[in-house]
């Protein structure tokens, strides 16, 4: 059953067939197979209410909220401000683009709204500044990441959704590894800059008024990070209607700005519906393949196969971590995480391994897949910015991030605390690793 099914599925992703309709084909493949029921009569009711889980409506409120700040003005002030604090650092605007992307990931839930944003401000940056081309298009595809890590995310929604975890807990463990993460970025350019001065280009002059004026400029996505998460752990709103509450908060900012036109108003809700369309269909595929493979009993027959190869669990947590870095070369991250997910989680959980903490190892490994050639997401919205020179520009100037994040896998698996420790203390979290 089990060679039947990855049979089916590599059959069915080599002919190029969509994801939601490849998970939708398989489903129906094992139904016929493997079932005597009329599975298929199930997914009427599950398509409904995947749609009516209120965790999964705060998608669509975290993306509309991105696409308006995006459109907003208030990412060029932001990137201002952060020029003004990073650039003296070895790398200069690298450094700024990192800094900026770890705190817009704080108002925004979307990774492509934040690599849209920081490509669209900081490319025309690059070349005025003569900075090395592919290690400054990395630092964006890179930074992009930081969106699906730190809170709010919309993967960590999609993880808790598809496992049954605390939204909150996992929003607080995203907290350190984020910024850690970030952090190690930064100190990926600053050594590579280093090793090789003339990759930094030129440095940007500032003085201390100014940057203390630049300050103001930070406080938007500060306000709408306490609005989207002081509103959950002051208990005043769940998950989802704090992402409706920042979404209205960044309405008034945009207003404010007198930047909340209809016309942005109607392009942020037009790729907030393809975005969304996107991510529901392939979540009622998923959600229905996770059914028909659990009714044939795919599932404990996986399990199973696990437990009789008589590996320790972090034997087991290595082959999972390979497997998922494999997929992430040549599936979108989205569907590699959803399809995967209910499958293996169950199998770690019975190991010992506590759910918050992998949720966070997943994001990581999800994060690798984004910028790991040939199908990484941001590598190819930075380049559908950049609109000139090869992709492989791209490609060539993410690979040092790719070893940043794999430092960063190795420090979680190496110290859980890194991910426990915020929810443990400001959550009330009681992990069951350590």
């Amino acid at each position: 059953m089990i060679a039947t099914t990855l049979f089916w599925l590599f059959a069915l992703m080599g002919a190029a067939v969509s994801v939601a309709a490849t998970m939708g084909m398989l489903s129906f493949i094992l139904s016929f197979q493997y079932s005597a029921m009329p599975l298929v009569r199930a997914l009427g009711e599950i398509g409904w209410s995947t749609g009516n889980d209120a965790i999964i409506l705060a998608i669509p409120l975290y993306i509309l909220m991105g696409e308006i700040l995006m459109r907003a003005g208030i990412a060029e002030r932001m990137y201002e401000a952060m020029r003004q604090w990073l650039s003296w650092l070895p790398g200069g605007l690298m450094n700024a683009n990192i800094g900026f992307c770890a705190v817009f990931s704080a108002s925004s839930g979307s990774a492509v709204a934040t690599a849209a944003t920081i490509g669209t401000v900081a490319i025309p940056e690059m070349k005025r500044h003569g900075y090395n081309e592919r290690l400054f298009l990395g630092t964006l595809a890179a930074g992009g990441t930081l969106d699906i890590l730190i809170p709010p995310s919309i993967n960590l929604i999609i993880y808790g959704a598809l496992t049954e975890t605390s939204i909150p807990q996992l929003y607080l463990a995203g907290f350190l590894p984020g910024f850690l993460l970030a952090f190690l970025m930064i100190l990926t350019i600053i050594g590579a800059c280093l090793w090789r001065p003339e990759w930094g280009g030129r440095r940007s002059r500032t003085d201390w008024p100014t940057r203390i004026r630049s300050l103001v400029d930070l406080i938007p996505p500060l306000l709408i990070f306490l609005v989207v998460i002081g509103a959950i752990y002051a208990g005043l709103a769940t998950a989802t209607e704090s992402a409706a509450l920042g979404l209205v908060f960044s309405c008034i900012l945009a207003a404010v700005r007198k930047r909340l036109t209809l016309g942005v108003i109607k392009l942020a809700m037009e790729n907030c519906m393809k975005i969304t369309g996107m991510t529901m269909a392939i979540l009622v595929a998923a959600y229905f393949l996770n059914f028909v493979m659990a009714t044939i009993g795919l599932n404990k027959q996986f399990t199973s196969a696990i437990e009789t190869l008589g590996l320790s669990p972090y034997q087991t947590l290595g082959i999972v971590i390979l497997v998922l870095l494999l997929l992430g070369t040549f599936m979108e991250t989205l569907p590699m995480m959803i399809a995967t997910v209910p499958i293996i989680a169950p199998v770690m959980f019975s190991l010992g391994f506590d759910p918050v903490w992998f949720g966070i190892l997943v994001i990581l490994l999800v994060q690798t897949g984004m910028i790991s050639p040939p199908v990484g997401m941001t590598l190819y919205v930075v380049q559908c910015i950049r609109r000139t020179g090869s992709v492989n520009d791209v490609f060539i100037g993410s690979l040092p991030f790719m070893l940043t994040l794999g430092l960063m896998i190795a420090l979680l698996v190496a110290f859980p605390s890194i991910a426990l420790i915020v929810p443990e203390v400001l959550g009330g979290y009681r992990p069951s690793m350590r």
